[in-house]
């Protein structure tokens, strides 16, 4: 009997190993995203917020939207962070009730530093293969992820791109 990669997860299915390696990337990039996170001493979250604050402005509400966060946990948050200069507050400029977050100075130079310890640490696995590979893997990567968690999705403020 053979297992094909359409058929239900299965001992041995393509499925199964896909998802496997997948879970184990995920926890190797999970492991440097915590370890990056204590260093700062920020919580995954925020580490988050950093990482989608780095080229853009964002409605609080859109933010917490995505990130799954009530109003109030999102704006504990966003004080936090405020009171250690990571980030500012202001009103929407197409919409006055609205408030956007953004990135200070020091806010900017964290997540620009996070950014580069991701890339430098991911490197040697990112490295294994080929220029093409790397392409391949990255547009097999987008549509695992989906387009509405993707750089330029809907659920996604403003889109973005990680860490």
């Amino acid at each position: 009997m053979t297992t094909s990669d359409t058929g239900p997860p299965g001992r041995g299915s393509e499925q199964a190993e896909l998802i496997d390696v997948l879970v184990q990337s995920a926890f190797m990039t999970m492991a440097l995203l915590s370890s990056m996170a204590a260093d700062n001493d920020l919580s995954l979250t925020q580490l988050r917020v950093l990482a989608i604050l780095r080229d853009r402005r964002v409605r609080m509400s859109a933010l917490a939207a995505y990130l799954g966060l009530d109003r109030s946990t999102m704006s504990g948050l966003v004080e936090r962070a405020e009171k250690r200069g990571l980030l500012a507050r202001a009103p929407d400029p197409s919409d006055g009730r609205a408030v956007e977050v953004f990135l200070t100075s020091d806010g900017a130079g964290l997540a620009d530093a996070v950014a580069a310890r991701i890339e430098r640490e991911l490197a040697p696995s990112t490295g294994r293969l080929d220029p093409g590979e790397r392409g391949v893997l990255s547009m097999l990567l987008r549509r695992v992820v989906g387009p509405e968690r993707q750089a330029g999705g809907q659920a996604r403020p403003g889109g973005g791109r990680p860490g």
